[in-house]
């Protein structure tokens, strides 16, 4: 019998071992959410490894980092005037726009955000998790201002795209909310709505909005407090991280909805809330639609003058 305990002891532990206790979504073979400039400087010429640099083409052409291919959000959002300002599109279009990025199915995705484009950067990464490759993707830690920092290499050179081959993708709608679910959860004590505007916006003090505020229930995260002050912006401490969430969450709720204007700057609270073990969900219509629906109750509105 105490044989028999210990086999079991170490049957649990070894499963502990390999897949994890800490609710990262990860598949247990040492990929990060976040990898530092030191890690891709090693890393940068892997065989599966594919770099893709979101910012402005402009400043992509000027130098960008060897390997690195270039993508901006219309790749991976619904054309201008067909829906919301930025909106998941078909998984047809996904698909042809990461294949034409040079990403296959065993790919290790390397997303990167040249001067501040750091929540661009992070809708990436949703739009990646939506597809099933969230636990391919990671994000460099402070971006292209901290690689140029730390004088590593840079190039002008344009990256010969090589086309990808997804067979394995497959949509994950369950990570976008739609408007109707987060209006039957805004008093859900199991499920914290987040806002990601910053605080003018979250209060209703400053906003261009028909009615200034924020979705009933919601507590707020402002996106920039998750990175630090200054250029280059690095992320915070994940005890830090986990302080700032634990402050917005007093139910202690590990579902967590995030929302902004149009669905950029909560993909940051999206990505850090996946980075440390919560089930995220993004509100894609935001406050652009939630504002629009008179019947949808807001809180924190003040008057303008």
């Amino acid at each position: 019998m105490l044989k028999l305990k210990r086999y079991l002891f170490i049957i649990i532990i070894t499963l502990l071992t390999t897949h994890g206790i800490s609710g990262e979504k990860r598949s247990g073979d040492g990929q990060e959410f976040i990898v530092t400039t030191e890690w891709l400087s090693k890393h940068l010429h892997d065989k599966n490894i594919v770099l893709i640099e979101i910012g402005s083409r402009e400043d992509y052409d000027k130098r960008h980092l060897p390997c690195a291919v270039f993508m901006e959000t219309k790749d991976i959002s619904t054309p201008r005037g067909e829906g919301l300002t930025l909106q998941v599109p078909s998984m047809e279009k996904l698909i042809a726009s990461f294949e034409k990025a040079g990403v296959s199915d065993n790919s290790r995705i390397i997303l990167y955000y040249g001067n501040d484009w750091i929540t661009p950067t992070t809708r990436f990464f949703l739009t990646l998790d939506y597809m099933g490759f969230g636990d391919k993707t990671s994000i460099l830690d402070g971006g292209l201002p901290q690689w140029l920092k730390e004088n590593r290499e840079v190039t002008a050179k344009p990256t010969i795209e090589k086309r990808g081959n997804i067979k394995t993708a497959r949509a994950h709608p369950d990570i976008i909310a739609g408007v109707d679910y987060v209006a039957q959860n805004v008093d859900n004590p199991a499920l914290q709505i987040i806002d990601a505007r910053t605080e003018n916006y979250y209060s209703g003090a400053d906003t261009n909005y028909t009615r200034p505020g924020h979705i009933k229930g919601a507590t707020s995260i402002p996106f920039p407090s998750l990175t630090t002050d200054n250029e280059p912006y690095l992320f915070k401490s994940k005890e830090e991280l986990k302080k700032i969430f634990d402050n917005a969450n007093p139910n202690n709720s590990k579902n967590i909805i995030c929302y902004c204007h149009i669905g950029q700057q909560a993909t940051l609270v999206y990505f850090i809330g996946s980075y440390l073990g919560y089930n995220m969900k993004l509100y894609d219509g935001s406050y652009q639609e939630w504002d629009k629906k008179a019947d949808l109750p807001v809180m924190g509105a003040v008057k303008r003058k």
